[in-house]
């Protein structure tokens, strides 16, 4: 939900032969639209800068903080403060996101149950880090990194459909719940451009143990649950005017997760031309492709189809049910130095269908 926000900050082109300064600070207007949003608007005050100890390498990456506030046509309203830092000659990296969010939903139900769609609201703050130390280069052109994850998000529904699932009680988390907790990741990355990559490999592998949802159980008890996840995206240049990119996910979880910590598909970056949280279980895996192409000049066109599925204690991946989307899009460059593009799509899955207006590539 945040990444087409955090990839704003670098929306203030920059000449082609300019010194990159130390620090460089932009207000900016917010205007995107989502599904889950509709037409969404509002502004952030974002920061690039190098570090000090990184003057004069010229490999340094930009590090990037973004504070921010939107209100959608939902009455929705979103503070956040994503952040991606690159410190020490690209030695260490950290990612991740403060927020605080007054949101609704549509919750579809969840693995082979599924209910009419009950709308829902609610409240949380979240934080997510990540924090990793390199600690091999050379690898395929690529550096591989190691380090921690932590997260916690307090989700405190407000509203529930009368009569609906969620006001049953019978869901996990159905009521709203605490999570608190982390676990270990592995990140290995050899793109030659981390916005609009033509080769390379991007991979980013977790594992969240044992991590805490206070309030999820019956009677408010708390649960505990685990997840193992992998996010590689490989990209493969078709000459100097077309890019073939693929993206390969999945998400296994143990234990009783609360429904809003389950393996998702459908939003802006999995199975676009689905609602987000569309299809959820315990497990999730996806594969999706995209052909990005040249037009003319700035703009440019992008084909795309993803197909994924859906998985439980009984069935590791149901992979005769699987779930099929497809679309087009157009793609305009704000940003010619780094190649950050404005991303306009329009996604169909069976009688569904998403638009997009977002920036940043989905993968």
């Amino acid at each position: 939900m945040l990444l087409p926000l955090a990839l704003l900050s670098l929306s203030a082109p920059a000449p082609a032969d300019s010194t990159p300064r130390r620090l460089a600070l932009f207000p900016l207007p917010l205007v995107y639209y989502t599904p889950e949003t509709r037409l969404a608007y509002g502004a952030a005050a974002v920061a690039t800068l190098r570090f000090r100890r990184d003057a004069g390498f010229a490999g340094a990456r930009p590090s990037q903080l973004t504070l921010g506030v939107a209100y959608t046509q939902n009455r929705q309203l979103l503070l956040y403060l994503p952040f991606q830092l690159f410190y020490a000659r690209n030695t260490y990296y950290a990612y991740g996101e403060a927020g605080y969010y007054r949101y609704n939903y549509y919750y579809f139900g969840q693995g082979t149950r599924e209910v009419e769609p009950e709308l829902y609201g609610v409240n949380f703050p979240r934080v997510r880090l990540n924090a990793f130390r390199r600690i091999l280069t050379g690898i395929g052109r690529g550096s591989l990194y190691l380090g921690g994850r932590y997260q916690y998000e307090d989700y405190d529904l407000t509203s529930v459909a009368e009569g609906g699932l969620l006001a049953g009680g019978t869901v996990p988390g159905g009521r709203g719940s605490r999570l608190t907790g982390g676990g270990l990741g592995v990140f290995y990355d050899s793109r030659d451009n981390v916005l609009f990559p033509r080769k390379g490999v991007v991979a980013d592998v977790a594992l969240l143990y044992r991590n805490r949802a206070v309030g999820a159980g019956a009677g408010g008890a708390t649960t505990r649950f685990t997840r193992y996840s992998a996010d590689v995206s490989s990209y493969h240049a078709l000459g100097p005017h077309a890019v073939l990119a693929a993206n390969y996910w999945a998400s296994f979880t143990t234990g009783v997760a609360p429904f809003n910590a389950l393996s998702l598909l459908g939003g802006t970056r999995r199975m676009r031309g689905y609602y987000e949280g569309r299809y959820r279980d315990q497990n999730a895996a996806l594969l999706q492709t995209e052909l990005r192409f040249d037009v003319y000049r700035r703009l440019g066109g992008v084909l795309f189809g993803s197909v994924g599925t859906l998985g439980d204690d009984d069935a590791l991946l149901r992979l005769h049910q699987p779930k099929a989307a497809y679309g087009a899009g157009l793609r305009f460059t704000i940003n010619r130095r780094d190649h950050l593009n404005l991303r306009l799509d329009y996604g169909l899955g069976q009688q569904s269908s998403g638009f997009y207006l977002t920036i940043g590539e989905a993968f």
